[in-house]
Formats: structure tokens, sequence, C-alpha cells
């Protein structure tokens, strides 16, 4: 299949490499070009514009970091994805996490150009797109879903149809907030331990083989071993997507008091000049609100 790839941050990149790596035919684009040059040399096409996609390709996807960067790629007006010409036959596939306000006038947009639109958010971090583990939540016309479900499969092996409309962009908000509320939680399981002098990798063993161990648990527990907070999810991004949620539960008209400290304790984790660093630096700061860091 001719597929276009927008957007190539880490995670971008790794579902660009995996549909090279499925043998599509694959074109990608980034804002700072330095990013595809690896793609490029795997055998990917380097688009000049965002415009110059739907010339090559019947698909694309976008994974871009907000809903800013979306509307400015399908909203514009020249060139904007949700407006392409000649529109029949050709689908946009957003994987981003974004607000569903911005989803909604994409989804008209394209409606009126004719472009199939699917909101495919994902659950997952560039190495789990690469071991080939992604899940991924799609919603939108179950028509489109049906003609997209072996490529987005090429991408991730768990795949599920929401429904109609942006309830894919709700689940996914809904799965954020569990695991930055599991972040906080497990920071501070580690910050109690430790000032009792419990060593960190006989709390971890103990934890990961525990009922309350999960997926996420147990992939953190490597890089907490060696204080390793390079990111595969940023503070500053995670902040970004309670954000959204706080948003969603307020036009829903639902109290989440739980993420709202989490949301308050990630944006204190950005001010203090954790923000770029993987959202587990959670545990950074309550290590030095406790007097512990050594970081």
């Amino acid at each position: 299949m001719n597929v276009s790839v927008l957007g190539l941050g880490q995670m971008g990149s790794a579902i660009a490499e995996r549909l090279v790596g499925a043998g599509h035919d694959v074109s990608v684009w980034n804002r700072s070009t330095g990013k595809a040059d690896a793609l490029v040399a795997m055998g990917a096409f380097l688009l000049r514009d965002p415009a110059e996609a739907w010339d090559r390709s019947d698909v694309c996807i976008t994974m871009v970091a907000d809903s800013r960067a979306l509307a400015d790629l399908a909203l514009a007006a020249e060139g904007g994805l949700a407006r392409a010409v000649q529109g029949k036959g050709k689908t946009l596939i957003d994987m981003s996490t974004v607000s569903e306000t911005v989803s909604r006038d994409v989804a008209a947009e394209a409606g009126s150009s004719g472009v199939g639109y699917l909101r495919a958010p994902v659950s997952g971090n560039p190495g789990v797109v690469r071991a080939g583990n992604l899940t991924i939540v799609a919603s939108g016309e179950e028509e489109v879903f049906t003609s997209s479900q072996g490529l987005l499969r090429d991408i991730g092996p768990h795949v599920f149809y929401a429904g109609a409309g942006d309830a894919a962009r709700v689940i996914k908000l809904a799965l954020n907030l569990m695991v930055a509320g599991t972040a906080e939680l497990l920071a501070e399981c580690i910050a109690l331990a430790e000032s009792h002098d419990v060593r960190r990798d006989t709390l971890l063993e103990i934890v990961g083989a525990s009922a309350v161990a999960s997926p996420l648990v147990k992939y953190k527990i490597g890089p907490l071993l060696a204080d390793d907070y390079e990111s595969t999810f940023s503070s500053r991004l995670m902040r970004k997507d309670l954000d959204l949620v706080l948003e969603s539960a307020a036009a829903g008209g639902v109290p989440l008091p739980i993420t709202a400290v989490v949301h308050q304790l990630l944006q204190a984790c950005i001010s203090t000049g954790l923000g770029e660093l993987d959202f587990m630096s959670l545990l950074i700061r309550l290590q030095r609100e406790a007097g512990q860091a050594t970081t």
C-alpha cells in the first residue's frame, strides 16, 4: 500500500519503520527534515511538504504532538490533509492524542472533501511499537476502519474498533489517566520503601511478582533500577494529555480528583526542570521533597 507518515517524533518514526518493514511504499514528512534520514536510508521517500502526501499515497497517517499540530496539518487553507482534492478513496488516520474539539473539526472537513477519517490513538511507547506489541484503538465510520484494519495490524497487533465518532479519543484519555496515576503510585511506593532503607531492587522484584504488577509497572522496573529517566514519553507530554483528560471530564460533568492532583504534580515536575524527562520523573520530584534526591 502507498502510505505517508507525517510527524516523525519517537512514535511516528517507529510507526514508519514498522510500515517499511511490512513492505509498504512509505513516504515521510517532518517539520525538521533530519528526523527522516534513517527512514530514507531504509527506503522511505521524503516528502517536500505535507501537501505532496496525497500525490503519492492513498492513506496518510499523522502522529503529532498536540491538537494545534494536527489542525495545522489537516485544516490548513492550502494543502490541508482533510481538504484533499478528489478525496474519494483517500483515508486520513490520526494516531495522535488530541482534543475531541479539533478531531471533530477534522472530521467535518474530511467528510465534506470525501476523505475517510479514522481516529486511531495508541497505547504504548516506541519500544512497544518496534517489538510489535502496540495497542491501537480506532473509531470513525466502520467502513473506513474495515478498509484500514490490515494496515493498522502491520503497525501493532492489538487493534480495537470503539465505534463511531471520537470514542477512541475518550478511551485513549482514559488509558493515559490510568498510566499517569500508576506512575505516581509507583513513585510513592518507592519513596516510602527507601525512606525505611528498603533496597529498590528488592522492592521492585517483589512488586513485579505481586498482584499490583502490570505491563506498565514491569516495563518501568529496569529504568527505575538504573535511575534512567530518558524519555519514552515526557512529563510535559503527559501533562498535556491530562489537560485533555480534565477538559473532557469537565465537558461530561465528571469530577476526577486524583487525576487533577497528578496533573498538578506533573506541572511541578515541569516547573522544576524535569519536563523533558520521562514521566517517571514524578519520583525525582517526590524524592526531592522527601530529602532523598540524588538526581
